[in-house]
């Protein structure tokens, strides 16, 4: 399965190698740095009534409300992302989620129940329509304020609208502007290389979408899945979570550090510097025989886990927004490397022989 949203430094290219690391039959998947699971959605063999444990976690409270969301009420996310893409209204939704960012976040700390359909569904809608990092980050110069017959309008705080305005603008959630996806014909939720079903199947009503079968499928695949929101090691750091369960699989995707010369601004939770300690808590738990663990990263971040058992799988991407331009974009994309701990299982190919 897909996720129904595109999302900086997905994994869905390598997902074959990292199954064939961790083994499709692990019986405890880890994805601490979830973002689009786009490993999770990968794992081949799953059926509803397999007995896997599996926890994803993500940081940025939007990504986790979008899983728990989908996980409980499908139908009713898929209705607030079934929208044409309209620039107008992704300015509108923008600010609108930027401005309950910090509140979803306690919520969702404080509730492990606790999800918003509507968030979501306008999250990933807004997802789809961007172009480049950044989304509901809320920073930027745009925010809300009233105009002289008390409607909501949209300021610029960077103008010269006088210091009130200006101070205004910091004390509250900006966006940026950018114009809305127009490649091809457009890119809404629905992207045809992902539709799932016939026209008409189970979408809402215009025969076109399947939108709606799609996302009560992700339920499905969700149901006995748990999805954790914050900081990514409280799901490895406990031993109730990891090896208590069993060999426990581990695939460790954090936002590429400083060392990988890319953008500080790709996601709307970014940190340059948690790669650093997600290698120092590897290099502690690399030889655990119950832990196997897939760290991803650009090569040279993480070379000294090579020095005590770690593999690497090299591997190529197509680069992207993230990337820096004059040719790097292009050179990064084949920096791409898996380190892969001692106890992970050997290649397929070397397996057969």
């Amino acid at each position: 399965m897909r996720a129904p949203f595109p999302y900086f430094g997905g994994k869905s290219k390598v997902a074959d190698a990292v199954w064939s690391a961790l083994g499709a039959d692990i019986p405890n998947y880890i994805e601490p740095f979830a973002g689009s699971a786009a490993i999770l959605l990968a794992r081949p063999g799953w059926k509803p009534d397999v007995p896997w444990i599996e926890t994803i976690n993500d940081a940025d409270g939007m990504v986790s409300n979008f899983w728990r969301a989908v996980q409980a009420k499908p139908e009713a996310v898929a209705r607030y992302a079934d929208w044409p893409v309209n620039e107008n209204d992704l300015h509108a939704r923008h600010l609108w989620l930027a401005e309950r960012r910090s509140n979803l976040t306690t919520q969702l700390e404080g509730d492990p129940d606790y999800y918003d359909a509507r968030i979501a569904g306008w999250w990933v809608w807004g997802m789809c329509c961007w172009i480049g990092g950044g989304f509901c980050n809320g920073n930027g110069p745009w925010h809300r304020e009233q105009d002289d017959e008390g409607h909501d309008v949209l300021v610029n705080g960077d103008t010269d609208l006088g210091i009130e305005r200006r101070l205004a603008s910091s004390r509250s959630a900006g966006i940026q502007r950018r114009l809305v996806h127009l490649g091809g014909a457009g890119r809404g939720v629905c992207r045809p290389t992902v539709i799932v079903g016939a026209p008409g199947d189970g979408d809402a009503g215009d025969g076109t979408s399947g939108l709606y079968a799609w996302f009560d499928m992700l339920s499905q695949r969700l149901r006995r899945v748990r999805v954790c929101s914050g900081d990514w090691q409280r799901v490895c750091s406990s031993r109730a979570v990891t090896t208590g369960f069993g060999t426990t699989g581990v695939f460790l995707d954090p936002p590429y550090s400083d060392a990988a010369g890319r953008r500080a601004d790709i996601y709307a939770t970014d940190d340059l510097t948690v790669a650093h300690t997600v290698r120092d808590w590897c290099l502690v738990n690399g030889r655990n025989p119950l832990l196997r663990i897939v760290l991803c990263g650009y090569r040279g971040e993480h070379d000294e886990l090579e020095g005590v058992g770690w593999t690497v799988h090299n591997w190529q991407t197509s680069g992207g927004y993230g990337c820096l331009g004059n040719g790097v974009g292009r050179a990064n994309a084949l920096r791409e490397v898996l380190w892969l701990s001692p106890n992970c299982l050997p290649p397929v190919q070397q397996r057969l022989l």
